[in-house]
């Protein structure tokens, strides 16, 4: 009895820190990463797209979103040309 108050105890440790320590923040979407931003520039036309809607890929470890299945298609056909046109863009600014 004595080692099932103590599993208890624990368990309950375990679930406060869970919910509401440091690794709540990664559930939560404070993490800090490029994957859990809310939304992105689709590389195609430039459009805004919410993480939930569209379409999404990762090309050579970085996510990318796309507002149609048209500018998925022009990607996948020539990646480069949209990363490195977004790339450009960055450095002239």
């Amino acid at each position: 009895m004595d080692g099932l108050f103590t599993f208890l105890i624990f368990a309950v440790i375990f679930y406060l820190l869970m919910r509401y320590g440091c690794g709540a923040h990664m559930v939560h979407g404070h993490g800090g990463s490029h994957s859990h931003q809310d939304e992105y520039d689709d590389p195609v036309c430039g459009m805004k797209v919410k993480q939930d809607e569209g379409y999404g890929k990762t090309y050579q470890g970085v996510a990318y979103r796309f507002c149609t299945r048209s500018c998925l298609d022009k990607f996948d056909a020539n990646p480069e040309q949209y990363i490195h046109s977004n790339s450009d863009k960055e450095v002239q600014a």
